[in-house]
């Protein structure tokens, strides 16, 4: 028997649920390249210097997540649309995504709470036919102008579903984001550690475990 007071169970999406290959390949690829055609510089060139302005801004940054501020700042002549659905081809869900989402699925309501933009997940929630299994599809940055590391997404996001925190379960692969955020606003939280490089009870390297976890609560 699955947990009775877990009501809604939360996953993250880029390196959680989707392969970190599609978005590594627009921003350390894709950029680049564009960048590259437009300075007439070598790719090499081109994503030092592309990947030296990232770092500039940070993860914490709002900026960090909008294709948009990136192809402005590079002057690149290409749409959001364009450039993404041009590495389509590369997004792939890990393994145990889709086994899981069936079961879970059969007991709980399922959300994601994301840092990626609304541009990047529309076009993965569409290529990998994702769409029906999520009641809600939150992009942190998109919705509330504000990254997963600001506990304040997720109390705004219980008050949005009207539900505790102690009745959502989220799993993601940021520690900072995904676990110390959603623990401090009362969601019991877990990191998804694929390397196995961590333990702990809140510790979990891949999502069959992290559905054997939902039995302890």
């Amino acid at each position: 028997m699955w947990a009775n007071k877990i009501k809604i169970v939360s996953f993250d999406m880029d390196g959680t649920l989707v392969e970190r290959g599609y978005v590594d390949s627009v921003w350390l690829e894709g950029i680049p390249k564009l960048y590259a055609e437009k300075e007439g510089i070598s790719f090499e060139e081109a994503r030092a210097y592309v990947e030296k302005e990232y770092k500039k801004v940070g993860e914490e940054r709002l900026e960090w997540y909008d294709i948009n501020y990136w192809l402005k700042k590079f002057g690149l002549n290409c749409s959001w649309k364009k450039l993404l659905r041009k590495y389509a081809y590369m997004l792939r869900t890990y393994p145990d995504v889709k086994t899981t989402l069936e079961n879970l699925g059969k007991e709980y309501e399922m959300i994601i709470i994301s840092n990626a933009s609304n541009e990047f997940i529309s076009v993965e929630m569409e290529v990998l036919k994702l769409g029906g299994k999520f009641s809600n599809v939150f992009s942190t940055v998109s919705d509330f102008k504000k990254t997963k590391k600001d506990e304040e997404v997720y109390h705004e996001i219980c008050r949005l579903l009207d539900i505790k925190g102690n009745e959502i379960a989220h799993v993601g692969d940021n520690w900072n984001f995904d676990y110390v955020a959603p623990s401090k606003a009362g969601i019991n939280a877990f990191y998804l550690d694929r390397e196995g490089k961590m333990s702990g009870k809140h510790v979990v390297k891949n999502l069959r475990e992290f559905e054997e976890k939902l039995n302890e609560l």
